[in-house]
């Protein structure tokens, strides 16, 4: 018990940068404290004694915020940070080092008695603040799931969910490709690769100027591919990529974040487009009213009468 309560403590202790010592932590981190009401929960559910481990799971949630079904299985080294409104299943199965942030629930999608509701998350899963995975299915180990996704198929081993309803990104999309002629191959009949007309960086990072806005239809735009992963290190290592369980960070992999920011920025241009026309035509002597020129007021009266 005592063994466990240590790695509980330490594991906090690694994951928080806000954790200033092992006494803060065992007074002050309501997560271990549900995490250690759950196992009592827990143990007295096992033994048939439903009323009181419904009883002291309540008490818990009285005390933290959490409320951890005492049916709910839980491993070892999982740290829920700060936990308020986390909602863990009767089903649930929660692998070792796992962590789970704020507003999370592992909640169920169906009604029937006796069968597996409530998703398993297997091994060092990391789930975002405010997601939401729902339903009987796994969670791979090492599966990241993003702040606010909502999660309703299985996600692969080491794979990322994000978005609502979530959409599960493989490791090997974010992976560099593999040296040789197969690879320099490949790389050369892309239309973004070097020796071509359009440059080597991204297409959803690329500089648009503002003379071309007019020539590109929106659906290219949506069409555009996702961004290339980044550079490896000097030293040959592969590249760290960090995830952000409050959905704050890189959002470069992401080409609907581009698109949307496309067109904001070509909205604003074309406000100022109008803005000069209004200010060119006030110049000839033309009277602009509300953005709209009188004559086209007049024109729709008449095709109303």
């Amino acid at each position: 018990m005592f063994d466990q309560l240590r790695e509980d403590i330490a594991c906090i202790h690694e994951r928080d940068p806000a954790a200033r010592s092992r006494i803060e932590i065992l007074t002050c981190y309501p997560g271990l404290h549900a995490i250690l009401i759950h196992r009592m929960a827990h143990g007295l559910w096992r033994r048939g004694w439903y009323w009181a481990g419904r009883f002291t799971s309540h008490l818990g949630r009285l005390l933290t915020g959490i409320e951890i079904h005492p049916g709910a299985r839980i491993g070892r080294r999982v740290f829920i940070d700060h936990g308020f409104g986390v909602v863990i299943g009767e089903t649930a199965e929660i692998g070792d080092d796992c962590t789970i942030y704020q507003g999370v629930t592992l909640g169920g999608t169906r009604l029937y008695k006796g069968e597996k509701r409530h998703p398993t998350l297997e091994e060092g899963v990391v789930v975002g603040a405010g997601a939401q995975i729902l339903g009987g299915f796994t969670v791979g180990a090492h599966a990241r799931v993003g702040s606010n996704a909502v999660v309703i198929k299985p996600v692969p081993a080491g794979a990322t969910a994000v978005g609502n309803p979530a959409r599960v990104i493989l490791p090997e999309d974010q992976a560099a490709p593999a040296s040789g002629e197969a690879a320099a191959a490949g790389h050369a009949s892309r239309p973004d690769a070097p020796g071509t007309a359009r440059s080597a960086a991204s297409p959803c990072q690329e500089d648009i100027p503002q003379s071309e806005w007019a020539a590109r239809p929106l659906q290219e735009l949506l069409q555009r591919g996702r961004a290339e992963p980044p550079a490896a290190s000097a030293d040959g290592a592969a590249p760290q990529e960090d995830f952000a369980p409050y959905g704050v960070g890189r959002t470069d992999d992401d080409p609907l974040v581009q698109v949307l920011h496309e067109l904001i920025n070509h909205t604003a241009q074309q406000d100022a487009r109008i803005q000069r026309l209004c200010s060119a035509l006030e110049d000839l002597g033309q009277r602009i009213e509300n953005g709209q020129h009188p004559l086209d007021a007049e024109r729709l009266n008449r095709m109303v009468e």
